[in-house]
């Protein structure tokens, strides 16, 4: 895993993309400090931290849309499949790579609260500024792991590149989309109903076996139908409540505001993991193909 972890953090840098977005990133940063601290006069400093995020959101297809793609492309996926290394420590690797990069790049920022503590009179909060830098760093290792996933999907940069925005997308603003979705029981039925067949169908992707995606499909089958008889109000809103849990911004809110909680961490690490999971099983889907 160190030897994958080491060949992707030295392509970064071999190349134009990890210069490309460590150099927007600051640029953007550096535009939105001078403005809002230092020409504003202002110590609170958390909100260009949320200002960051938004900015790694959309440099987030760049960094990922290489990593896995890039290795279908010139049929090398096959290589490291075959390799010594099991797809986990191979993947792991290439996330990790790119997680050291955004690292790189938070660690760089931190010359901006330390600029503003020669001239803040009642200086700095902070505790506050650290739980927002832990916020951000988890929040971006998150857009990591659903860049890598993407990447793991195509053989196409530009398609992987769209794909991670329109999903990261999504999952910024789902907070304002869940407050719009219907919350009658029905339209819950009929979307466990659709995610259940979203996972047979990952099933039958993974398996390829008709048995075991057809009992998937009957036991998901059977066990929707029993709660929609006994207690059919468990689907009222659960539509709404199922994208608010997958709201990624909700949770980095508490770290802003400088509160270190387990709960918002463990969402973040359980996240990113059960993505670099997906990814490892569609790489190792194609063991079998």
């Amino acid at each position: 895993m160190f030897a994958v972890f080491k060949r992707e953090l030295r392509a970064y840098f071999s190349s134009p993309i990890g210069f490309v977005v460590i150099g927007l990133f600051l640029a953007l940063s550096g535009i939105f400090f001078a403005a809002s601290n230092l020409l504003g006069a202002s110590s609170e400093y958390n909100g260009l931290l949320s200002t960051m995020a938004f900015f790694f959101l959309a440099l987030v297809p760049i960094l990922t849309m290489r990593l896995l793609t890039e290795e279908t492309r010139q049929h090398t996926d096959q290589m490291l499949i075959t390799s010594p290394l099991s797809v986990t420590a191979i993947v792991v690797g290439k996330y990790l790579a790119a997680v050291a990069v955004y690292l790189i790049t938070l660690l760089v920022t931190v010359v901006f609260p330390v600029m503003m503590s020669f001239f803040a009179l009642l200086g700095l909060a902070w505790w506050k500024i650290l739980g927002g830098y832990i916020g951000l760093f988890l929040l971006g290792a998150s857009f990591i792991a659903v860049g890598l996933f993407f990447s793991s999907l195509t053989e196409s940069q530009i398609v992987a590149a769209v794909a991670t925005y329109t999903a990261l997308l999504v999952m910024w603003i789902i907070d304002a989309l869940s407050s719009m979705v219907p919350t009658g029981w029905l339209y819950g039925l009929g979307f466990v109903a659709v995610a259940a067949a979203a996972l047979a169908l990952l099933v039958w992707l993974s398996t390829r076996s008709i048995p075991a995606t057809a009992a998937t499909a009957v036991l998901l089958g059977a066990g929707i139908a029993v709660v929609a008889v006994l207690n059919k109000s468990l689907y009222e809103g659960l539509l709404a409540k199922v994208m608010a849990w997958f709201s990624l911004l909700k949770r980095y809110e508490d770290f802003n505001l400088g509160i270190l909680g387990l709960s918002p961490l463990v969402y973040y690490l359980s996240f990113s993991a059960a993505f670099v999971f997906l990814t490892v099983r569609m790489i190792d889907r194609k063991r079998w193909m």
